[in-house]
C-alpha cells in the first residue's frame, strides 16, 4: 500500500514539474524557450528564435515555417505559445 501511495505521489509530482510555461516566442531566449515547450529541445528552439527574428510571428501557425514542426508538434505546444507581453 505504501508502495502505491508513493508511486502515485511521484507521478503527480513528475507530472507537474514538467508542465510548461508560456512563453514569447518573439521576445524569448534560446535557452527559455527550450525550457518552456515540451519537446522542444535546443536545436529546435534555435530555429524557432531565428524564425520568429526573421519573421515576427503572431500566431501558432507561423512556426509551421519552422524545419521540424508540423502540425503534430504545434498543436503540442500551441497552448504555450505566447506573441505578445513578456
Amino acid at each position: 500500500m505504501v508502495i502505491k501511495y508513493l508511486t502515485v505521489l511521484t507521478f503527480l509530482f513528475v507530472s507537474f514539474s514538467v508542465s510548461a510555461a508560456p512563453v514569447n516566442v518573439n521576445k524569448a531566449s534560446v535557452d527559455e524557450i527550450s525550457a518552456a515547450l515540451s519537446g522542444i529541445g535546443p536545436a529546435k528552439a534555435e530555429a524557432i528564435s531565428k524564425h520568429c527574428k526573421k519573421v515576427k510571428c503572431k500566431k501558432p501557425e507561423d512556426l509551421l515555417g519552422v524545419k521540424g514542426i508540423g502540425e503534430k508538434t504545434l498543436k503540442k505546444i500551441s497552448k504555450d505559445l505566447r506573441f505578445k507581453g513578456k
